[in-house]
């Protein structure tokens, strides 16, 4: 246990045996307590310090869908496809249930560093170090568009709506949006002179001024009105920017490289760094955070709001979340010190992919 402030405290937890049922008998020694004890997860608290963790095991794990480390992965709205891009070289679709192989998506050179569904589900976005953002079809694994206009590798993407319009994000330091039909670049949004790792993109809250354009918007952007992009920048700065507009919103200087982003609603945002913060700030006013979550010094990799509260996972094998509604913090463990790179959910279920090339999916069901 870690206090703020205060000396660590150490124990340890023994298992005596195993039920009838199955389920391991586990004691813990003196300053710790353990709580309920299922097939898949152990409550263990520090009644000293008022504070209590849930651990909870991969329901399955998915070993071989790549050979090597797992970047990124997304699951499709309704619940039955993944995808996953690795240091292998390749990006593939899968049964979410079982990790079976339905597609290879083939067409990047070098390194794919990002991916996700569209909201139909039947679509897949993609960036690579070779600079270009493709389009393919789930269905037929054709590649039905690619973009070409940064100068780099493209870090991460988002989809505006649903999907006429998407975002993408590079090491040449520019957040740029694109029109799917015309396959064309509508406007660099952003050019920050440093690579930007992640980008967010969120309805603003109504009190917020995100500027006006310059010039009337392109008739083909559709649904960026009313829309701020977060950046997560390499040079320990998080910025909003106007979407429409172009126009900077708020610039935070962090502690270090910012990694991650995300919305937990139009006014709250979180946003993770290199030396392991996790900053949660007010969009209106970003002067100082409404606090900062430091559970490790290792870089915090990726962000997820989940139901009232959030996933994050970091470069040490953690990967937890918090929640309002819960007096504990629940871990998702067995990635042991491998970097969890990416979390994604759906309902009850939710998947991590990892530097062990291993995917796996947790069951929040009984929780």
């Amino acid at each position: 246990c870690c206090p703020p402030g205060k000396p660590t405290l150490y124990g340890s937890v023994t298992r005596r045996g195993l039920s009838s049922d199955g389920v391991p008998d586990i004691v813990a020694s003196e300053g710790f307590v353990v709580g309920e004890v299922t097939k898949k997860s152990i409550l263990i608290s520090c009644p000293h310090e008022n504070v209590s963790t849930k651990f909870l095991a991969p329901y399955t794990s998915f070993c071989r869908i790549h050979q090597k480390s797992i970047t990124c992965l997304d699951i499709s709205s309704g619940g039955g496809l993944g995808v996953s891009t690795s240091t292998d070289g390749t990006m593939k679709i899968w049964q979410a249930a079982n990790g079976e192989i339905r597609r290879l998506l083939e067409g990047h050179v070098y390194d794919v560093n990002c991916c996700r569904f569209f909201p139909s589900g039947l679509v897949v976005l993609s960036g690579g170090m070779d600079a270009q953002l493709k389009i393919w079809s789930a269905e037929d694994s054709s590649c039905v568009v690619t973009f070409k206009g940064h100068k780099r590798g493209i870090l991460d993407t988002a989809i505006v709506d649903r999907g006429r319009n998407v975002l993408s994000c590079s090491r040449d330091g520019t957040a740029r949006l694109w029109d799917c039909g015309k396959s064309a670049c509508l406007g660099v949004i952003a050019d920050c002179g440093s690579p930007i790792n992640g980008v967010a993109m969120g309805t603003a809250d109504n009190s917020l001024n995100l500027g006006t354009p310059e010039k009337p918007p392109s008739e083909r952007e559709v649904g960026t009105e009313g829309k701020i992009l977060l950046l997560a920048r390499e040079d320990k700065k998080l910025q909003g920017v106007g979407l429409q507009s172009r126009q900077p919103v708020f610039l935070f200087v962090g502690s270090d490289a910012f990694n991650c982003c995300t919305f937990l609603s139009s006014t709250y945002i979180l946003a993770g760094t290199q030396d392991g913060n996790i900053y949660q700030l007010d969009v209106r006013n970003t002067n100082a955070p409404i606090q900062v979550i430091h559970r490790s010094g290792a870089p915090v990799l990726s962000l997820l709001p989940y139901r009232d509260g959030f996933i994050a996972s970091q470069g040490d094998g953690t990967c937890f979340i918090v929640q309002q509604d819960l007096d504990y913090v629940l871990d998702l463990t067995e990635a042991d010190c491998d970097p969890v790179y990416k979390v994604a959910s759906w309902e009850k279920e939710i998947y991590t992919c990892c530097r062990d090339g291993i995917v796996r999916r947790y069951q929040l069901a009984d929780l």
